[in-house]
């Protein structure tokens, strides 16, 4: 008999796609996309400002996940227009696996290995970026936050797969 964990970890042929690499220079300067970054274990994604800065980075938050599944549905719960993730400022857009059924796990995005941490919290920014109602809509839908084990490129296309 399988036991909870084992029904949580996707099956070996469960896999997802990288379908957007988005990076930001600082908190407030706006987000853009990118073809391909290098994700630097311990530190964050070389063109974000996190890897900008170079330090080792003890946050949780090192890399940001979201789910392109849920961007209609973001968009359907605050009756907006369709959501562009650059506003999110989720740094990976990702398709085909779920990520939540990841937390406390591993998952290879391209050369990289990241470890699901949590949940990514929207901000009340969300209400700028989705429009009116944007922070409920996206409760639950906010994507996951993860730290870099191992580093590696990272580019559109790329294959994510539990690790």
């Amino acid at each position: 008999m399988k036991t909870i964990r084992d029904l949580n970890t996707p099956p070996a042929h469960i896999q997802g796609r990288l379908e957007a690499i988005i990076v930001r220079g600082a908190p407030r300067e706006p987000a853009r996309r990118v073809e391909q970054t290098q994700a630097l274990a311990g530190i964050g994604l070389a063109d974000d400002r996190l890897g900008r800065r170079g330090e080792a980075e003890l946050s949780t938050r090192q890399v940001t996940l979201i789910q392109q599944e849920h961007l209609p549905l973001i968009a359907a719960f605050a009756r907006s227009a369709p959501v562009d993730p650059v506003g999110l400022r989720r740094n990976l857009v990702v398709s085909g696996i779920n990520l939540l059924s990841l937390k406390n796990q591993t998952l290879r995005v391209g050369e990289a290995l990241l470890q699901i941490v949590g949940p990514c919290a929207p901000c009340s920014r969300m209400e700028e970026v989705v429009g009116p109602g944007g922070y409920a809509a996206m409760r639950g839908h906010g994507g996951m936050t993860a730290r870099i084990l191992e580093g590696g490129l990272l580019r559109v296309g790329d294959v994510v797969r539990p690790g």
